[in-house]
């Protein structure tokens, strides 16, 4: 038989596999445990929202909280479509593991990821937001923000899942933020890139642009390495009709689909989780603006550090204070120009956190009036602080900047948290998007990047970069896309190994990573200008 008959055989014995229907125990297996973590997490919700309701004595905003996590989730949902089905692609490709149980094996990985996640990449996507925004998460404004972006982008991803192309949540919820922010700008009558945090916007771009050329470059160099390595000639030949591949192949298969599933869930699972937490924060901020878990024991350290950080400041620059100290810091964090009132009016803002906190002993205990003003006076500092460790016009001594990094350090723990609910939410979001949306990816993977079957060598060399590239970003909490990272590692190994390349599928997915940026943008922007006209 020839190759290309053996090839042929091949793709067509996986794509039988891909289109057999889910068994019935699968199946039942997902619901207990969909129907299980629903129940959790809804629980912990009810248990959250009951008493601060009754507290507040408003239900109005249960149902924007509801709607607005539906929402959040279904983009985590659909994200399920894209990402998290790429992992399981080469293991399916190879016949390491029969589709079903590689998608529940992925969802698994995805849920232990998303759990263990750090939520550094979850507030660094916060950050991008618009500040005026995030202090008024709550108000109608707030709510057109979040409605938008995630809209938009659920919209691009349904899109681009149903042509089969495998494009970047990551690359479109980026570009919905942006384009929230140069709306906002416009209609407050300011330029339009006032509007977004260009710096902070340019880590994440570099970040979404480098990993798809390290995936490729990289899964070529190893593809390359263990062909001269590596002596076992079935290592790289395309796998032959339905049969498994050897046990040690097979076992570095399931690992690396393991490890890409996992580096997956601690990196864009957070992408959903710090959006929840923005609307989380908007609609019930008596339960979610400040970190009740954190003991009143520590309060006493996270005072002496306020005044030690606020004396700091004032010996820095020793000038009075700007009779408006936020609004000071809320125009430094939007513009990011400098002004000479903005140490002063740092030192007053940590001054006040300080006495608020020293005055009612914990965060439990603030009263119900003040947590949104301490949260927010909590952030404009923790963001201020920031962007002053990166600027060259603050001029502050080594022993100040120690201060503020040690402030900081406090100010997150008790306002950048994550309940365990949310992870969980999240998890199951992403594990049923996998079930329902796989296959359309996993088919141009495995089938439509590359002229010829993937071998062992190819899945294993594209899975471990992407692992390799994806929880190495989450260690940075900078946001990746699995999506580019894993395509771009399969079609850098056909290169590497001269089996060409199929240039429609990489001119559309090119076409579709150039075009993500652009209309996410775009639809995000009018969708904001609509809701926010609707929202009066």
């Amino acid at each position: 038989m020839s190759q290309s008959s053996q090839v042929a055989l091949s793709r067509s014995s996986a794509a039988t596999a891909l289109h057999r229907p889910t068994n019935n125990s699968t199946i039942l297996m997902f619901m207990v445990l969909l129907i299980g973590g629903l129940l959790f997490a809804g629980l912990n919700l009810f248990h959250d929202v009951s008493h601060t309701m009754v507290r507040s004595g408003s239900w109005i905003s249960v149902g924007l909280l509801i709607i607005a996590l539906l929402i959040a989730l279904g983009f985590e949902f659909v994200n399920g479509f894209h990402d998290t089905a790429n992992a399981v692609a080469t293991v399916i490709y190879t016949h390491s593991l029969p589709p079903q149980v590689a998608v529940v094996w992925s969802g698994l990985f995805n849920f232990l990821g998303v759990l263990t996640s750090s939520g550094a990449v979850a507030f660094g996507i916060i950050s991008l937001l618009p500040v005026e925004l995030i202090l008024q998460v709550g108000s109608n404004s707030g709510f057109a923000m979040v409605f938008a972006l995630l809209i938009a982008a659920i919209l691009w991803n349904l899109g681009t899942w149903w042509l089969g192309l495998p494009a970047s949540s990551s690359h479109t919820l980026i570009g919905s933020i942006i384009g929230v922010g140069i709306a906002n700008a416009l209609m407050h009558g300011r330029d339009g890139t006032s509007g977004v945090d260009w710096a902070q916007v340019s880590k994440v771009g570099y970040s979404l642009l480098l990993s798809p050329v390290i995936g490729f470059i990289c899964a070529a160099i190893l593809l390359w390495l263990l062909k001269r390595v590596v002596s076992q000639p079935q290592l790289f030949d395309a796998p032959k009709d339905k049969n498994a591949p050897p046990w040690w192949i097979r076992s570095l298969l399931v690992l690396t689909c393991s490890g890409v599933s996992f580096a997956h869930g601690s990196n864009d699972g957070q992408k959903g989780m710090g959006l929840i937490m923005l609307i989380l924060v908007g609609t019930v901020p008596l339960s979610y603006g400040l970190n009740h878990a954190l003991p009143a024991s520590e309060m006493g350290r996270f005072v002496l550090v306020a005044e030690a950080t606020q004396q700091s400041l004032q010996q820095a620059q020793p000038a009075a204070a700007p009779q408006q100290p936020r609004t000071v810091l809320t125009r430094y964090i939007r513009d990011q120009h400098w002004e000479a009132d903005i140490v002063p009016a740092l030192a007053a803002v940590t001054g006040q956190i300080g006495q608020q906190i020293h005055a009612h002993g914990s965060l439990a205990a603030m009263p119900d009036a003040s947590v949104g003003n301490v949260r927010n006076d909590m952030y404009l500092a923790s963001e201020t602080i920031r962007l002053l460790q990166q600027s060259k016009d603050a001029h502050l001594d080594p022993h100040t900047l120690a201060n503020l990094k040690t402030f900081k350090g406090e100010l997150d723990a008790a306002t950048k948290f994550i309940p365990i609910w949310v992870k969980v939410a999240v998890a199951i979001a992403l594990g049923l998007g996998t079930m329902v949306g796989w296959r359309r990816i996993v088919v141009t993977v495995g089938e439509k990047i590359g002229k010829t079957h993937l071998s062992y060598a190819q899945g294993a060399s594209a899975e471990l970069v992407a692992m390799a590239t994806i929880g190495a970003a989450d260690a940075f909490g900078l946001p990746v896309s699995t999506t580019h990272v894993l395509s771009s590692g399969v079609a850098g190994t056909m290169a590497a190994n001269r089996s060409g390349l199929q240039i429609d599928t990489i001119r559309n997915l090119l076409m579709a990573w150039v075009l993500t940026l652009p209309v996410a943008i775009a639809l995000s922007a009018s969708l904001y200008w609509l809701f926010s006209k609707l929202f009066v």
